[in-house]
């Protein structure tokens, strides 16, 4: 079961309407019917401006929002929708255009207003005005997936993927980091230009293990034991200047567009950045499993099974109990129905995945 509350203004949410909500509303996965039935768990939620991608376990995609520009990779003529809908629920994701036929997809992520997709291959849809499509100069639209060529190089593969407003990255691997789009920052190496196809970052000086994207830096990190971590682009909320000289073991990271999060394997949480609308932790966090950050707000699984909500929420993302549309220097417990096995955050977005009874 997917319950979601905040932003959706363009049906984002997937619960029916398009209204924002600060309770928990179950989701509405209207999937077409098809042979290869959707059957596991959600293993990633990922969520642009005004759409939504759920990826399961057995490799299906979903998505709901503004579909306007492809942007959700939807076969429209066999689903019958027209290009401008609002996709108020999910539907599953037809076999995206190539002529590869279409592998088991492992990731997907967001841009403001473009998807990325992998298997084997990276896949991208709807639209990037500052090269976040990764196809090539001047490539500002696609409204059917398209692949990017020649990508990723020969005898490498994709291990993680990340994204943000505007720019997308993925670890290799062999441990390199690529990226593209918005890169006027640095956010995706040097010299700090756009990029309109996946280019190497160099002088990372570890090999890479995961990366997550701000709206104006990159956060890269080495094995989880390794203690090194680099944060490349804008320093405007000292993400650069504040950040520690080793990480200690740690469990997951996360940025919002201004802050980086780190989850120690003790079960303690490691943040810094902007905080103006309470976006770090708060003090005294109870022990936390997962996290899971949104654009200027944090949602945390406490080892108790409770999720947690802190930061900006004026759109109901944090909950119903805010002050002046914040959550800050305390978190808000999300009501919930049963067991918790997965969270996600997007663009004022809040996602709670229950075990389903």
């Amino acid at each position: 079961m997917l319950f979601a509350l905040g932003s959706n203004s363009s049906g984002q949410l997937g619960i029916g309407h398009n209204e924002d909500v600060d309770v928990p509303t179950e989701v509405t996965l209207e999937v077409r019917p098809s042979a290869k039935a959707i059957s596991n768990r959600i293993v990633t939620i990922a969520a642009g401006g005004n759409h939504t991608l759920i990826l399961y376990g057995d490799g299906n995609i979903l998505a709901a929002g503004d579909n306007s520009d492809g942007r959700c990779s939807l076969n429209m003529a066999a689903t019958g929708l027209n290009k401008s809908t609002q996709l108020t629920s999910f539907v599953r994701l037809d076999e995206l255009r190539s002529d590869i036929p279409a592998d088991v997809y492992k990731f997907c992520a967001a841009t403001w207003q473009a998807s990325i997709f992998v298997d084997d291959r990276i896949i991208s849809c709807g639209t990037g005005t500052k090269g976040e499509l990764g196809l090539g100069i001047g490539v500002t639209h696609a409204t059917e997936p398209q692949t990017i060529p020649s990508f990723p190089p020969e005898g490498t593969k994709v291990v993680n993927l990340a994204a943000s407003m505007g720019h997308v990255v993925v670890v290799l691997s062999n441990g390199d980091v690529y990226g593209w789009g918005a890169g006027r920052k640095g956010q995706i190496g040097s010299p700090p230009v756009d990029r309109w196809s996946p280019k190497k970052i160099e002088g990372i000086p570890f090999p890479a293990h995961r990366a997550v994207c701000g709206r104006e830096f990159t956060y890269i990190v080495g094995e989880q034991c390794d203690g090194r971590h680099i944060v490349l682009g804008s320093d405007k909320w000292s993400v650069i200047s504040d950040a520690p000289k080793e990480l200690p073991p740690w469990k997951a990271i996360g940025a919002s567009w201004g802050s980086i999060f780190v989850l120690l394997r003790t079960g303690n949480m490691l943040s810094w950045g902007r905080n103006d609308h309470g976006q770090l932790c708060p003090p005294n966090l109870p022990p936390v499993e997962q996290i899971a950050i949104g654009s200027e707000h944090a949602l945390a699984l406490t080892s108790s099974g409770q999720v947690i909500a802190w930061g900006w929420g004026e759109h109901g993302n944090c909950g119903q109990l805010t002050s002046d549309g914040d959550v800050k220097g305390r978190w808000n417990v999300l009501p919930g129905i049963g067991k918790v096995y997965n969270i996600g955050a997007g663009c004022a977005t809040s996602f709670i995945v229950y075990e389903d009874n």
